[in-house]
């Protein structure tokens, strides 16, 4: 996915989940399923705000747009959800509503599974 991908351009899944990163602005998403490389909201992840005392913790301006161009870190974890096709993201840090980190747990015979690529060497 190095080319330019915006908003408007992704399924109504991954679409959810940014705007989730952009209303959450600072904290993680826990306990996400992925199947088929997309993200599933049956059942709900765990949301955890971060809450900074005397900054703004309202959702990033960006929400209200319909749209924009997705940053470096929004690619990538797209790239990872795609690869991933059917698991969990354990945890997503958001900082800025911007994934910054994630924890995945891969099946076993995911494309992307780090043991598989490294035998594929």
């Amino acid at each position: 996915m190095n080319q330019l991908i915006i908003k408007s351009s992704l399924t109504p899944a991954l679409a959810r989940l940014i705007e989730l990163m952009q209303a959450l602005n600072f904290g993680r998403v826990e306990a996400l399923t992925i199947r088929g490389g997309q993200p599933v909201f049956d059942p709900p992840p765990h949301v955890v705000q971060k809450i900074k005392m005397g900054a703004d913790n309202d959702p990033r301006p960006e929400i209200g747009y319909n749209d924009f161009r997705l940053k470096g870190g929004i690619v990538e974890l797209l790239e990872i959800i795609a690869r991933l096709q059917d698991g969990e993201i354990r945890t997503i840090e958001i900082r800025c509503g911007l994934p910054i980190s994630a924890e995945i747990e891969w099946g076993p015979d995911a494309p992307g599974h780090p043991v598989a690529l490294s035998r594929s060497r």
